[in-house]
């Protein structure tokens, strides 16, 4: 990837991937409203453990170690582990998946590509994204498996 492209990965594409959310939702029928409920779930659960992460172990960026240029559309000035970017796009793009593989193989090969471009962009090491994708992943798991343990709970009470 090259300067303008890596800046669009690594700023923009988690904006269209939860706009493709919506298009799935509303236009495609693929997607319920309770999938989307869960990727947004999961993504405001990892996006804030995230966060309390990098306010509690505080690391420098890239770009702050090295000197060099970023290639993203703001400058981030917050600690660089764990990528919130790859948090995000990992929680959505693994609810997807457990929801409908085949548009979640393609949500997964943004959420990479996300990571990739953060990396390239030099304002995350690859420790960074694999964080961060570890808690997406991580939150969207446990989400969707508590939502089916209470689907279960619930049908035994019918009974």
């Amino acid at each position: 990837m090259e300067g303008i492209t890596i800046e669009f990965v690594s700023t923009f594409l988690i904006w269209i991937l939860y706009g493709c959310l919506l298009f799935l939702w509303f236009i495609d029928g693929r997607v319920r409203k309770e999938q989307v409920i869960h990727a947004l779930a999961a993504g405001l659960i990892a996006a804030g453990i995230s966060l309390l992460i990098k306010h509690l172990y505080p690391t420098f960026r890239p770009f702050v170690v090295n000197g060099g240029e970023t290639s993203v559309l703001i400058r981030p000035t917050d600690g660089a582990f764990p990528s919130i970017h790859a948090a995000l796009s990992f929680s959505l793009a693994v609810t997807i998946f457990m929801h409908d593989r085949k548009a979640g193989w393609g949500f997964l090969l943004g959420a990479l590509f996300i990571g990739i471009a953060r990396v390239m962009a030099n304002v995350h090491y690859p420790q960074d994204i694999l964080g961060g994708a570890f808690i997406g992943t991580l939150v969207a798991v446990i989400i969707e498996h508590n939502h089916m343990f209470s689907l279960l709970r619930r049908d035994k009470q019918i009974i």
